[in-house]
């Protein structure tokens, strides 16, 4: 599972024409791709790792700063451009598979005390955010400590 963070000061997600998630103040804009690898305990796992980082003005975290987290599905963060010039999508996972889990890495984020905005899953979404800093973080699990696949 990869997110990239990106600090914003505002952002708001679209789809036909109507604002369906959005946030003013500080915040995260969650780009979350899942690969056809990825389990619930690593979504559960993202979670805890994004809520707490200290990535916002301060040194603070979602948490400490009682900001919101604007979540978007993302499969193209799983996209390999390592042959020809067509991305190849193989390693991201099918939407039976992953929206399962990007709900459950969002629910993650709200248990925690999160307040979380979503896009919606597998729409055509048109994005806005004003980045603050500016700030983009990328958060993989196949990084984080614990069991490592293949």
């Amino acid at each position: 599972m990869r997110a990239v963070l990106q600090r914003a000061r505002s952002a708001s997600v679209t789809v036909d024409g109507e604002v369906v998630g959005a946030f003013d103040g500080e915040g995260l804009v969650i780009l979350l791709g899942v690969s056809t690898e990825d389990t619930e305990a690593e979504a559960v796992q993202l979670a805890a790792k994004v809520a707490g980082l200290r990535i916002l003005d301060g040194e603070r975290s979602l948490l400490d700063a009682a900001a919101p987290a604007l979540v978007i599905s993302q499969f193209t963060l799983f996209g390999d451009v390592r042959k020809g010039r067509r991305p190849s999508w193989s390693a991201a996972a099918r939407g039976d598979q992953a929206e399962p889990l990007y709900e459950c890495f969002a629910g993650e984020l709200e248990a925690a005390g999160v307040r979380v905005e979503r896009g919606v899953f597998g729409a055509d979404m048109d994005v806005t955010l004003t980045n603050a800093g500016p700030f983009t973080l990328v958060v993989d699990t196949a990084d984080l400590a614990g069991p490592r696949r293949g």
